[in-house]
Protein backbone atom coordinates (compact mmCIF):
# COMPACT_ATOMS: atom_id res chain seq x y z
CA UNK A 1 0.00 0.00 0.00
CA UNK A 2 1.41 3.45 -0.86
CA UNK A 3 2.48 5.75 1.93
CA UNK A 4 -0.18 8.11 3.34
CA UNK A 5 -0.37 11.43 1.52
CA UNK A 6 1.60 10.16 -1.46
CA UNK A 7 -0.18 9.94 -4.79
CA UNK A 8 0.96 6.90 -6.82
CA UNK A 9 2.63 7.73 -10.11
CA UNK A 10 1.03 4.75 -11.91
CA UNK A 11 -2.73 4.12 -12.06
CA UNK A 12 -3.58 1.69 -9.25
CA UNK A 13 -6.79 0.47 -7.68
CA UNK A 14 -7.69 2.02 -4.32
CA UNK A 15 -7.03 -0.09 -1.25
CA UNK A 16 -8.59 0.00 2.17
CA UNK A 17 -11.65 -0.93 4.21
CA UNK A 18 -14.99 0.68 3.51
CA UNK A 19 -16.05 2.89 6.42
CA UNK A 20 -18.98 4.62 4.71
CA UNK A 21 -20.95 4.74 1.47
CA UNK A 22 -23.02 7.71 0.35
CA UNK A 23 -25.39 8.43 -2.50
CA UNK A 24 -23.80 11.79 -3.33
CA UNK A 25 -20.39 13.41 -3.10
CA UNK A 26 -21.58 15.88 -0.46
CA UNK A 27 -22.12 13.03 2.02
CA UNK A 28 -18.64 11.60 1.48
CA UNK A 29 -17.12 15.07 1.75
CA UNK A 30 -19.01 15.69 4.99
CA UNK A 31 -17.67 12.46 6.48
CA UNK A 32 -14.05 13.22 5.59
CA UNK A 33 -14.40 16.80 6.82
CA UNK A 34 -15.72 15.56 10.17
CA UNK A 35 -12.79 13.18 10.53
CA UNK A 36 -10.44 16.06 9.80
CA UNK A 37 -12.12 18.16 12.51
CA UNK A 38 -11.52 15.31 14.99
CA UNK A 39 -7.77 15.40 14.23
CA UNK A 40 -7.90 12.12 12.33
CA UNK A 41 -5.08 11.45 9.89
CA UNK A 42 -7.04 12.02 6.71
CA UNK A 43 -4.10 10.91 4.54
CA UNK A 44 -5.32 7.36 5.18
CA UNK A 45 -8.68 8.06 3.50
CA UNK A 46 -9.76 7.67 -0.12
CA UNK A 47 -13.02 8.67 -1.77
CA UNK A 48 -13.98 6.31 -4.59
CA UNK A 49 -16.82 6.96 -7.03
CA UNK A 50 -18.52 3.82 -8.32
CA UNK A 51 -20.74 3.41 -11.39
CA UNK A 52 -19.41 6.51 -13.15
CA UNK A 53 -21.62 8.29 -15.67
CA UNK A 54 -21.06 11.23 -17.96
CA UNK A 55 -23.90 13.73 -17.52
CA UNK A 56 -24.46 16.56 -20.00
CA UNK A 57 -26.93 19.16 -18.80
CA UNK A 58 -28.50 21.37 -21.45
CA UNK A 59 -28.34 25.01 -20.39
CA UNK A 60 -30.12 26.76 -23.26
CA UNK A 61 -30.82 27.21 -26.93
CA UNK A 62 -28.06 28.45 -29.21
CA UNK A 63 -28.96 31.26 -31.63
CA UNK A 64 -27.07 33.68 -33.85
CA UNK A 65 -27.56 36.41 -31.28
CA UNK A 66 -26.17 34.40 -28.39
CA UNK A 67 -23.21 33.29 -30.49
CA UNK A 68 -22.45 36.88 -31.46
CA UNK A 69 -22.73 38.18 -27.89
CA UNK A 70 -20.49 35.40 -26.55
CA UNK A 71 -17.87 36.11 -29.21
CA UNK A 72 -18.12 39.84 -28.53
CA UNK A 73 -17.52 39.38 -24.80
CA UNK A 74 -14.60 36.98 -25.28
CA UNK A 75 -12.96 39.25 -27.84
CA UNK A 76 -13.40 42.29 -25.59
CA UNK A 77 -11.59 40.55 -22.73
CA UNK A 78 -8.73 39.59 -25.00
CA UNK A 79 -8.59 43.14 -26.39
CA UNK A 80 -8.45 44.53 -22.85
CA UNK A 81 -5.45 42.33 -22.09
CA UNK A 82 -3.67 43.43 -25.28
CA UNK A 83 -4.48 47.10 -24.62
CA UNK A 84 -3.07 46.95 -21.09
CA UNK A 85 0.09 45.25 -22.36
CA UNK A 86 0.58 47.95 -25.04
CA UNK A 87 -0.02 50.78 -22.57
CA UNK A 88 2.55 49.39 -20.16
CA UNK A 89 5.14 48.97 -22.88
CA UNK A 90 4.45 52.16 -24.84
CA UNK A 91 3.49 54.57 -22.07
CA UNK A 92 1.83 57.01 -24.53
CA UNK A 93 -1.92 57.53 -24.87
CA UNK A 94 -2.70 54.53 -22.73
CA UNK A 95 -6.45 55.21 -22.60
CA UNK A 96 -6.86 55.39 -26.36
CA UNK A 97 -4.85 52.25 -26.99
CA UNK A 98 -6.90 50.27 -24.44
CA UNK A 99 -10.21 51.39 -25.96
CA UNK A 100 -9.03 50.63 -29.47
CA UNK A 101 -7.76 47.20 -28.44
CA UNK A 102 -11.08 46.39 -26.74
CA UNK A 103 -13.07 47.45 -29.80
CA UNK A 104 -10.89 45.49 -32.20
CA UNK A 105 -10.92 42.42 -29.98
CA UNK A 106 -14.72 42.51 -29.62
CA UNK A 107 -15.21 42.86 -33.37
CA UNK A 108 -12.87 40.04 -34.30
CA UNK A 109 -14.27 37.80 -31.55
CA UNK A 110 -17.85 38.23 -32.74
CA UNK A 111 -16.84 37.67 -36.36
CA UNK A 112 -14.90 34.48 -35.68
CA UNK A 113 -17.70 33.09 -33.49
CA UNK A 114 -20.34 33.68 -36.16
CA UNK A 115 -18.16 32.13 -38.86
CA UNK A 116 -17.48 29.01 -36.82
CA UNK A 117 -21.17 28.70 -35.93
CA UNK A 118 -22.15 28.89 -39.60
CA UNK A 119 -19.94 25.87 -40.32
CA UNK A 120 -21.93 23.73 -37.87
CA UNK A 121 -25.07 24.11 -40.05
CA UNK A 122 -27.44 23.83 -37.13
CA UNK A 123 -26.26 20.41 -35.95
CA UNK A 124 -25.80 21.58 -32.37
CA UNK A 125 -28.15 24.46 -31.57
CA UNK A 126 -27.88 24.25 -27.80
CA UNK A 127 -25.41 24.96 -25.01
CA UNK A 128 -24.57 22.47 -22.30
CA UNK A 129 -22.17 21.63 -19.51
CA UNK A 130 -20.73 18.16 -18.93
CA UNK A 131 -19.47 16.48 -15.78
CA UNK A 132 -18.65 13.02 -14.49
CA UNK A 133 -20.86 11.82 -11.62
CA UNK A 134 -21.03 8.55 -9.68
CA UNK A 135 -24.03 6.67 -8.38
CA UNK A 136 -22.22 5.69 -5.17
CA UNK A 137 -19.34 7.31 -3.26
CA UNK A 138 -17.36 5.06 -0.94
CA UNK A 139 -14.92 6.25 1.73
CA UNK A 140 -12.02 3.82 2.19
CA UNK A 141 -9.54 3.83 5.05
CA UNK A 142 -6.30 2.02 5.78
CA UNK A 143 -6.98 -1.23 7.68
CA UNK A 144 -5.00 -0.20 10.77
CA UNK A 145 -7.08 2.98 11.20
CA UNK A 146 -10.47 1.83 9.91
CA UNK A 147 -11.86 1.00 13.35
CA UNK A 148 -11.07 4.43 14.75
CA UNK A 149 -12.53 6.22 11.72
CA UNK A 150 -15.72 4.15 11.79
CA UNK A 151 -16.16 4.84 15.52
CA UNK A 152 -15.81 8.61 14.98
CA UNK A 153 -18.41 8.55 12.22
CA UNK A 154 -20.84 6.52 14.32
CA UNK A 155 -20.51 8.95 17.22
CA UNK A 156 -21.43 11.81 14.88
CA UNK A 157 -24.33 9.76 13.41
CA UNK A 158 -22.75 10.01 9.95
CA UNK A 159 -23.99 6.68 8.69
CA UNK A 160 -24.01 5.33 5.17
CA UNK A 161 -26.85 6.59 3.01
CA UNK A 162 -26.17 4.70 -0.22
CA UNK A 163 -27.87 1.46 -1.13
CA UNK A 164 -25.77 -1.67 -0.54
CA UNK A 165 -23.78 -2.99 -3.47
CA UNK A 166 -25.69 -5.72 -5.34
CA UNK A 167 -24.16 -9.22 -5.11
CA UNK A 168 -21.88 -10.24 -7.95
CA UNK A 169 -22.64 -13.19 -10.18
CA UNK A 170 -25.56 -14.28 -12.37
CA UNK A 171 -28.98 -14.48 -10.81
CA UNK A 172 -31.91 -16.68 -11.80
CA UNK A 173 -34.51 -14.87 -13.93
CA UNK A 174 -37.70 -13.97 -12.11
CA UNK A 175 -40.89 -15.63 -13.41
CA UNK A 176 -43.10 -13.33 -15.41
CA UNK A 177 -46.58 -12.63 -14.01
CA UNK A 178 -49.22 -14.86 -15.61
CA UNK A 179 -46.70 -17.39 -16.93
CA UNK A 180 -47.72 -21.04 -16.51
CA UNK A 181 -45.26 -23.71 -15.59
CA UNK A 182 -45.06 -26.61 -18.05
CA UNK A 183 -44.18 -30.08 -16.82
CA UNK A 184 -41.60 -32.11 -18.71
CA UNK A 185 -44.25 -34.67 -19.69
CA UNK A 186 -46.52 -31.99 -21.16
CA UNK A 187 -43.65 -30.25 -22.94
CA UNK A 188 -42.50 -33.49 -24.55
CA UNK A 189 -43.74 -33.96 -28.10
CA UNK A 190 -45.67 -36.92 -29.45
CA UNK A 191 -43.66 -40.07 -29.66
CA UNK A 192 -41.30 -39.15 -26.83
CA UNK A 193 -40.66 -41.30 -23.80
CA UNK A 194 -42.47 -38.82 -21.50
CA UNK A 195 -45.70 -38.84 -23.56
CA UNK A 196 -45.87 -42.62 -23.91
CA UNK A 197 -47.04 -42.47 -27.54
CA UNK A 198 -45.08 -44.10 -30.37
CA UNK A 199 -43.38 -41.71 -32.71
CA UNK A 200 -43.82 -41.71 -36.46
CA UNK A 201 -41.78 -44.44 -38.15
CA UNK A 202 -41.50 -46.64 -35.05
CA UNK A 203 -42.65 -50.25 -35.72
CA UNK A 204 -45.75 -51.21 -33.76
CA UNK A 205 -46.17 -54.80 -32.59
CA UNK A 206 -49.56 -56.33 -33.48
CA UNK A 207 -51.99 -56.92 -30.66
CA UNK A 208 -52.01 -60.42 -29.22
CA UNK A 209 -55.13 -62.56 -29.84
CA UNK A 210 -56.11 -66.20 -29.77
CA UNK A 211 -56.92 -65.98 -33.48
CA UNK A 212 -53.44 -64.77 -34.48
CA UNK A 213 -50.06 -66.43 -34.29
CA UNK A 214 -47.03 -64.86 -32.64
CA UNK A 215 -45.87 -63.35 -35.95
CA UNK A 216 -49.33 -61.87 -36.68
CA UNK A 217 -50.65 -64.46 -39.19
CA UNK A 218 -54.24 -65.71 -38.82
CA UNK A 219 -54.64 -68.94 -36.94
CA UNK A 220 -57.01 -71.52 -38.51
CA UNK A 221 -58.76 -74.48 -36.92
CA UNK A 222 -59.08 -73.00 -33.50
CA UNK A 223 -61.90 -74.72 -31.69
CA UNK A 224 -64.07 -72.69 -29.44
CA UNK A 225 -65.55 -74.55 -26.51
CA UNK A 226 -69.35 -74.40 -26.35
CA UNK A 227 -70.82 -72.60 -23.44
CA UNK A 228 -71.62 -74.68 -20.39
CA UNK A 229 -75.28 -75.67 -20.09
CA UNK A 230 -77.33 -73.86 -17.59
CA UNK A 231 -78.29 -75.83 -14.53
CA UNK A 232 -81.98 -74.98 -15.05
CA UNK A 233 -82.19 -76.60 -18.54
CA UNK A 234 -82.41 -80.15 -17.11
CA UNK A 235 -85.56 -79.47 -15.19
Amino acid sequence: MPKPGRVPTMPTLPQGIEIGAFGDYAGAQRAVDHLSDKAFTVQHLTIVGEDLRMVERVTGRLTWGRVGVAGLAGGAWFGLFVGLALSLLGGVDSGGSIVAAIAMGAGFGAMFSLISYSFSRGKRDFTSSSQIVAARYVVLCAPEHAGQARRILEEANLRSTAAPRPPAGPTAPEPQPGAQSVSPAASAGPGSAASGEPSEGTPVSPPRSQYLTADGRPRYGVRADPPAPDATDGR
